[in-house]
Protein backbone atom coordinates (compact mmCIF):
# COMPACT_ATOMS: atom_id res chain seq x y z
CA UNK A 1 0.00 0.00 0.00
CA UNK A 2 1.16 3.61 -0.42
CA UNK A 3 -0.73 6.37 0.92
CA UNK A 4 -3.49 4.09 0.98
CA UNK A 5 -3.48 2.52 -2.04
CA UNK A 6 -2.52 -0.79 -3.57
CA UNK A 7 0.49 -0.76 -5.77
CA UNK A 8 1.40 -3.03 -8.21
CA UNK A 9 5.60 -2.41 -8.16
CA UNK A 10 6.82 -2.19 -11.63
CA UNK A 11 9.93 -1.52 -12.34
CA UNK A 12 13.72 -3.15 -12.81
CA UNK A 13 17.12 -4.43 -10.59
CA UNK A 14 19.37 -1.53 -11.22
CA UNK A 15 21.22 -3.65 -10.08
CA UNK A 16 24.52 -1.46 -9.93
CA UNK A 17 26.62 0.67 -12.15
CA UNK A 18 29.71 -0.09 -10.45
CA UNK A 19 29.73 -3.35 -8.52
CA UNK A 20 29.42 -2.81 -4.92
CA UNK A 21 31.15 0.74 -4.88
CA UNK A 22 28.20 3.12 -6.43
CA UNK A 23 27.69 5.00 -3.12
CA UNK A 24 30.61 5.65 -0.63
CA UNK A 25 34.00 6.93 0.07
CA UNK A 26 32.78 9.86 -2.38
CA UNK A 27 32.32 6.82 -5.01
CA UNK A 28 28.66 8.69 -5.86
CA UNK A 29 30.17 11.84 -8.06
CA UNK A 30 31.40 8.83 -10.26
CA UNK A 31 28.41 6.88 -10.17
CA UNK A 32 25.72 9.84 -9.93
CA UNK A 33 25.30 10.74 -13.71
CA UNK A 34 24.68 7.09 -14.93
CA UNK A 35 22.25 6.28 -12.09
CA UNK A 36 20.39 9.31 -12.08
CA UNK A 37 19.99 8.58 -15.96
CA UNK A 38 18.15 4.98 -15.52
CA UNK A 39 15.85 6.65 -12.86
CA UNK A 40 14.42 9.35 -15.09
CA UNK A 41 14.12 5.99 -18.26
CA UNK A 42 12.66 4.15 -15.73
CA UNK A 43 9.70 6.82 -14.88
CA UNK A 44 9.73 7.75 -18.47
CA UNK A 45 8.87 3.58 -19.37
CA UNK A 46 6.08 3.75 -16.72
CA UNK A 47 8.19 1.57 -14.01
CA UNK A 48 7.65 3.02 -10.39
CA UNK A 49 10.27 1.30 -8.43
CA UNK A 50 14.02 -0.27 -8.62
CA UNK A 51 16.49 -2.70 -6.98
CA UNK A 52 19.71 -1.76 -6.03
CA UNK A 53 22.53 -3.58 -4.47
CA UNK A 54 24.46 -1.44 -2.06
CA UNK A 55 27.42 -3.22 0.22
CA UNK A 56 27.43 -7.37 -2.05
CA UNK A 57 30.44 -8.56 -0.30
CA UNK A 58 31.44 -5.45 1.77
CA UNK A 59 34.12 -4.51 -1.15
CA UNK A 60 33.69 -0.86 -0.48
CA UNK A 61 31.11 -0.52 2.15
CA UNK A 62 30.50 -1.08 5.07
CA UNK A 63 33.59 -0.04 6.71
CA UNK A 64 35.35 -2.77 8.23
CA UNK A 65 38.42 -2.80 10.90
CA UNK A 66 41.38 -5.20 10.42
CA UNK A 67 39.81 -7.77 12.67
CA UNK A 68 36.35 -8.19 10.60
CA UNK A 69 34.36 -5.80 12.85
CA UNK A 70 32.48 -3.00 10.94
CA UNK A 71 33.04 0.40 12.74
CA UNK A 72 31.18 2.60 10.18
CA UNK A 73 29.00 3.08 6.58
CA UNK A 74 32.16 4.36 4.89
CA UNK A 75 35.80 5.18 5.48
CA UNK A 76 35.33 8.78 4.29
CA UNK A 77 31.90 9.35 5.74
CA UNK A 78 29.97 10.27 2.34
CA UNK A 79 27.97 7.47 2.12
CA UNK A 80 24.56 8.34 4.07
CA UNK A 81 24.68 12.11 2.22
CA UNK A 82 25.03 10.21 -1.16
CA UNK A 83 22.50 7.45 -0.54
CA UNK A 84 19.99 10.48 0.33
CA UNK A 85 21.23 12.28 -2.76
CA UNK A 86 19.47 8.98 -4.59
CA UNK A 87 16.40 8.90 -2.60
CA UNK A 88 15.91 12.77 -3.26
CA UNK A 89 16.22 12.16 -6.87
CA UNK A 90 13.92 8.94 -6.89
CA UNK A 91 11.37 10.92 -5.46
CA UNK A 92 11.12 13.19 -8.30
CA UNK A 93 10.66 10.81 -10.86
CA UNK A 94 8.48 9.30 -8.47
CA UNK A 95 10.77 5.99 -8.42
CA UNK A 96 10.32 3.44 -5.00
CA UNK A 97 13.94 2.45 -4.30
CA UNK A 98 14.40 -0.78 -2.58
CA UNK A 99 17.77 -1.61 -0.86
CA UNK A 100 19.82 -4.76 -1.67
CA UNK A 101 22.33 -4.81 1.42
CA UNK A 102 24.52 -8.49 0.58
CA UNK A 103 24.56 -10.95 -2.06
CA UNK A 104 24.69 -14.32 -1.72
CA UNK A 105 25.30 -15.41 -4.81
CA UNK A 106 29.58 -14.91 -4.93
CA UNK A 107 31.96 -16.01 -2.89
CA UNK A 108 32.42 -12.79 -0.58
CA UNK A 109 34.92 -13.44 2.45
CA UNK A 110 33.87 -10.57 4.65
CA UNK A 111 30.29 -11.34 4.01
CA UNK A 112 31.02 -14.76 5.53
CA UNK A 113 32.41 -13.67 8.72
CA UNK A 114 29.18 -11.57 9.54
CA UNK A 115 27.37 -14.74 8.92
CA UNK A 116 29.65 -17.06 10.80
CA UNK A 117 29.67 -14.57 13.79
CA UNK A 118 27.20 -12.77 15.36
CA UNK A 119 29.56 -10.25 17.45
CA UNK A 120 30.67 -9.35 14.11
CA UNK A 121 27.06 -8.88 12.67
CA UNK A 122 26.07 -6.88 15.43
CA UNK A 123 28.89 -4.37 14.71
CA UNK A 124 27.25 -4.57 11.37
CA UNK A 125 23.59 -3.77 13.03
CA UNK A 126 24.93 -0.88 15.61
CA UNK A 127 27.68 0.72 13.70
CA UNK A 128 26.18 0.99 10.33
CA UNK A 129 22.39 -0.61 9.33
CA UNK A 130 20.79 1.05 12.51
CA UNK A 131 22.36 5.09 11.39
CA UNK A 132 21.30 4.15 7.82
CA UNK A 133 18.15 3.37 8.40
CA UNK A 134 17.30 6.00 10.88
CA UNK A 135 18.80 8.58 8.71
CA UNK A 136 16.68 7.59 5.84
CA UNK A 137 13.05 6.48 6.74
CA UNK A 138 11.21 9.25 6.64
CA UNK A 139 11.92 9.98 2.78
CA UNK A 140 8.76 8.72 1.35
CA UNK A 141 10.62 7.67 -2.43
CA UNK A 142 12.49 4.38 0.06
CA UNK A 143 10.52 1.72 -0.76
CA UNK A 144 12.22 -1.02 1.50
CA UNK A 145 14.96 -3.08 2.61
CA UNK A 146 16.35 -6.69 0.67
CA UNK A 147 18.49 -8.59 3.46
CA UNK A 148 20.32 -10.81 0.79
CA UNK A 149 20.18 -11.25 -2.25
CA UNK A 150 20.00 -15.38 -3.27
CA UNK A 151 21.03 -16.79 0.25
CA UNK A 152 20.51 -20.21 -1.48
CA UNK A 153 23.89 -19.63 -3.08
CA UNK A 154 25.94 -20.15 0.07
CA UNK A 155 23.54 -22.78 2.04
CA UNK A 156 24.55 -26.42 2.66
CA UNK A 157 22.13 -28.06 0.43
CA UNK A 158 21.15 -31.68 1.61
CA UNK A 159 21.52 -31.45 5.78
CA UNK A 160 19.33 -33.62 7.80
CA UNK A 161 18.07 -32.04 11.11
CA UNK A 162 15.65 -32.55 13.39
CA UNK A 163 14.08 -29.48 13.27
CA UNK A 164 12.30 -29.15 9.67
CA UNK A 165 13.48 -25.66 9.43
CA UNK A 166 17.11 -25.90 9.45
CA UNK A 167 16.53 -29.40 7.08
CA UNK A 168 17.95 -28.87 4.14
CA UNK A 169 17.51 -32.23 2.24
CA UNK A 170 14.48 -30.52 0.23
CA UNK A 171 17.64 -28.39 -1.88
CA UNK A 172 19.25 -31.85 -2.87
CA UNK A 173 20.22 -32.01 -6.25
CA UNK A 174 18.67 -28.58 -7.17
CA UNK A 175 21.47 -26.71 -7.68
CA UNK A 176 21.75 -24.26 -4.30
CA UNK A 177 25.07 -24.19 -2.42
CA UNK A 178 26.85 -23.57 -5.55
CA UNK A 179 29.00 -21.01 -4.24
CA UNK A 180 30.45 -24.07 -2.10
CA UNK A 181 31.33 -21.58 0.43
CA UNK A 182 28.95 -22.94 3.12
CA UNK A 183 27.17 -21.71 5.49
CA UNK A 184 23.72 -23.91 7.23
CA UNK A 185 20.20 -22.57 7.10
CA UNK A 186 20.36 -21.80 10.48
CA UNK A 187 22.90 -19.55 10.39
CA UNK A 188 21.68 -17.73 6.95
CA UNK A 189 18.41 -17.01 9.09
CA UNK A 190 19.91 -15.56 12.07
CA UNK A 191 21.50 -13.41 9.61
CA UNK A 192 18.15 -12.37 8.25
CA UNK A 193 16.43 -12.11 11.39
CA UNK A 194 18.54 -9.95 12.69
CA UNK A 195 18.86 -7.27 10.22
CA UNK A 196 15.02 -7.56 9.91
CA UNK A 197 14.76 -7.23 14.05
CA UNK A 198 17.26 -4.20 13.84
CA UNK A 199 15.37 -2.31 10.69
CA UNK A 200 11.32 -3.06 12.19
CA UNK A 201 12.70 -1.87 15.43
CA UNK A 202 14.64 1.52 13.77
CA UNK A 203 11.42 2.06 11.62
CA UNK A 204 8.19 -0.18 12.72
CA UNK A 205 6.68 1.26 8.95
CA UNK A 206 9.37 -0.19 7.00
CA UNK A 207 9.32 -3.58 4.57
CA UNK A 208 11.88 -6.03 4.58
CA UNK A 209 12.46 -8.84 2.52
CA UNK A 210 15.14 -11.05 0.96
CA UNK A 211 15.83 -12.31 -2.67
CA UNK A 212 15.60 -15.89 -2.97
CA UNK A 213 16.85 -17.76 -6.32
CA UNK A 214 14.47 -20.02 -6.91
CA UNK A 215 10.76 -19.86 -5.09
CA UNK A 216 11.57 -24.08 -4.04
CA UNK A 217 12.71 -22.18 -0.79
CA UNK A 218 10.26 -20.35 0.11
CA UNK A 219 6.97 -22.35 -0.01
CA UNK A 220 6.05 -25.46 1.92
CA UNK A 221 3.81 -26.48 -1.19
CA UNK A 222 4.98 -29.08 -3.21
CA UNK A 223 7.41 -31.06 -1.20
CA UNK A 224 9.50 -28.49 -0.16
CA UNK A 225 10.41 -26.03 2.79
CA UNK A 226 9.95 -22.27 3.20
CA UNK A 227 13.08 -21.21 5.15
CA UNK A 228 11.97 -17.71 5.31
CA UNK A 229 8.75 -18.11 7.00
CA UNK A 230 8.28 -16.29 10.58
CA UNK A 231 8.45 -19.71 11.91
CA UNK A 232 11.80 -20.17 10.79
CA UNK A 233 13.47 -16.50 10.99
CA UNK A 234 12.45 -16.57 14.82
CA UNK A 235 13.49 -19.90 15.88
CA UNK A 236 16.69 -19.15 14.12
CA UNK A 237 17.77 -15.88 15.73
CA UNK A 238 15.20 -15.47 18.48
CA UNK A 239 14.61 -11.66 17.55
CA UNK A 240 10.98 -11.11 17.83
CA UNK A 241 10.64 -8.54 15.09
CA UNK A 242 13.00 -10.38 12.55
CA UNK A 243 10.50 -11.28 9.70
CA UNK A 244 9.87 -10.75 5.69
CA UNK A 245 6.96 -8.27 4.86
CA UNK A 246 7.05 -9.69 1.42
CA UNK A 247 8.13 -12.81 -0.53
CA UNK A 248 10.46 -12.02 -3.18
CA UNK A 249 11.07 -14.82 -5.73
CA UNK A 250 13.12 -15.31 -8.74
CA UNK A 251 12.81 -17.37 -11.28
CA UNK A 252 15.03 -17.96 -15.00
CA UNK A 253 15.13 -21.17 -17.25
CA UNK A 254 17.14 -24.12 -17.54
CA UNK A 255 18.07 -25.18 -21.28
CA UNK A 256 14.79 -22.89 -22.72
CA UNK A 257 12.39 -24.24 -20.05
CA UNK A 258 11.03 -22.93 -16.64
CA UNK A 259 11.02 -25.59 -13.99
CA UNK A 260 7.41 -26.36 -11.93
CA UNK A 261 8.01 -23.67 -9.22
CA UNK A 262 8.57 -21.37 -11.84
CA UNK A 263 6.14 -18.21 -10.97
CA UNK A 264 5.76 -18.56 -15.21
CA UNK A 265 4.30 -21.40 -14.57
CA UNK A 266 2.43 -20.53 -11.23
CA UNK A 267 -0.26 -18.10 -9.62
CA UNK A 268 0.51 -16.32 -6.60
CA UNK A 269 -1.51 -17.57 -4.60
CA UNK A 270 -0.41 -21.63 -5.97
CA UNK A 271 2.74 -20.94 -3.10
CA UNK A 272 0.13 -20.83 0.01
CA UNK A 273 1.51 -17.42 1.01
CA UNK A 274 -0.49 -15.13 2.87
CA UNK A 275 2.04 -12.40 2.51
CA UNK A 276 2.64 -10.31 -0.99
CA UNK A 277 4.76 -12.07 -3.77
CA UNK A 278 7.28 -9.64 -5.58
CA UNK A 279 9.10 -11.57 -8.69
CA UNK A 280 12.67 -9.29 -8.60
CA UNK A 281 14.18 -10.56 -11.40
CA UNK A 282 13.50 -12.53 -14.72
CA UNK A 283 14.68 -11.69 -18.01
CA UNK A 284 13.65 -12.64 -21.19
CA UNK A 285 16.89 -13.51 -22.58
CA UNK A 286 16.50 -16.91 -20.01
CA UNK A 287 12.84 -16.91 -19.89
CA UNK A 288 11.56 -20.08 -21.36
CA UNK A 289 10.52 -18.59 -25.06
CA UNK A 290 8.47 -16.14 -23.32
CA UNK A 291 8.49 -11.76 -24.94
CA UNK A 292 9.59 -9.59 -21.97
CA UNK A 293 6.27 -8.13 -22.36
CA UNK A 294 4.27 -11.51 -21.83
CA UNK A 295 6.00 -11.93 -18.69
CA UNK A 296 5.28 -8.66 -16.99
CA UNK A 297 1.86 -8.90 -18.52
CA UNK A 298 1.62 -12.80 -16.58
CA UNK A 299 3.01 -11.63 -13.24
CA UNK A 300 0.72 -8.75 -13.51
CA UNK A 301 -2.79 -11.14 -14.11
CA UNK A 302 -1.45 -13.68 -11.69
CA UNK A 303 -1.96 -11.91 -8.60
CA UNK A 304 1.38 -11.21 -8.04
CA UNK A 305 2.58 -7.54 -6.27
CA UNK A 306 5.09 -6.70 -8.73
CA UNK A 307 8.15 -7.80 -11.38
CA UNK A 308 11.41 -6.21 -11.37
CA UNK A 309 13.49 -7.15 -14.89
CA UNK A 310 17.13 -8.01 -14.56
CA UNK A 311 18.95 -5.70 -15.02
CA UNK A 312 19.35 -2.28 -16.09
CA UNK A 313 22.99 -2.05 -16.37
CA UNK A 314 22.67 -4.80 -18.56
CA UNK A 315 26.29 -6.38 -17.97
CA UNK A 316 27.28 -9.83 -18.68
CA UNK A 317 25.11 -12.23 -21.00
CA UNK A 318 22.62 -13.13 -18.26
CA UNK A 319 20.38 -9.86 -18.93
CA UNK A 320 18.20 -8.37 -21.36
CA UNK A 321 19.20 -4.84 -22.89
CA UNK A 322 18.12 -1.98 -20.71
CA UNK A 323 15.73 -1.04 -24.44
CA UNK A 324 14.24 -4.40 -23.79
CA UNK A 325 13.19 -4.02 -20.19
CA UNK A 326 11.62 -0.50 -20.55
CA UNK A 327 9.50 -2.25 -23.45
CA UNK A 328 8.02 -4.87 -21.29
CA UNK A 329 7.75 -1.92 -18.30
CA UNK A 330 5.54 0.20 -20.64
CA UNK A 331 3.22 -2.70 -22.11
CA UNK A 332 2.29 -3.57 -18.22
CA UNK A 333 2.60 0.49 -17.51
CA UNK A 334 -0.42 0.95 -20.35
CA UNK A 335 -2.40 -2.28 -18.91
CA UNK A 336 -1.81 -1.50 -15.01
CA UNK A 337 -2.59 2.36 -15.11
CA UNK A 338 -6.89 1.00 -16.11
CA UNK A 339 -6.51 -0.32 -12.87
CA UNK A 340 -4.36 2.70 -11.19
CA UNK A 341 -2.25 0.08 -9.64
CA UNK A 342 1.33 1.28 -11.21
CA UNK A 343 -0.12 4.93 -10.82
CA UNK A 344 2.20 6.46 -7.74
CA UNK A 345 3.10 9.84 -6.87
CA UNK A 346 5.22 9.84 -3.48
CA UNK A 347 5.86 13.56 -3.52
CA UNK A 348 2.24 13.67 -1.54
CA UNK A 349 2.61 10.58 0.44
CA UNK A 350 4.80 10.32 3.30
CA UNK A 351 5.71 6.63 3.28
CA UNK A 352 4.83 2.79 2.13
CA UNK A 353 3.27 1.06 4.60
Amino acid sequence: MLGGQIVFLSGANQAWVSYASDFGNQNYKRTKGSLERYLRELHEAGGNSIRIWIHAGGEVTPHFDEHGYVIGLDRDGTFLNEIKDYLEKAKEYNIMVFFCLWNGALVHPRLDGLINDPQKLQSYIDNALIPWVEAVKDYPSLGGWDILNEPEGMIVPNLPHHEPCFDTRSLYLSGAGWTRHYHTAQELQRFINWQADAIHRADPKSLVTIGTWNPRSATDRMCMTDFYKDTCLLKAGQRSNGTLDFYQIHSYDDNNKYDAYSPFKLRACDYGHYKPIVVGEFNQVRGGGMDITAQFLHVYKNKYNGAWSWHAGATGTNSDTWRNQRRGISALANVAELHNHARINISYVPAVS
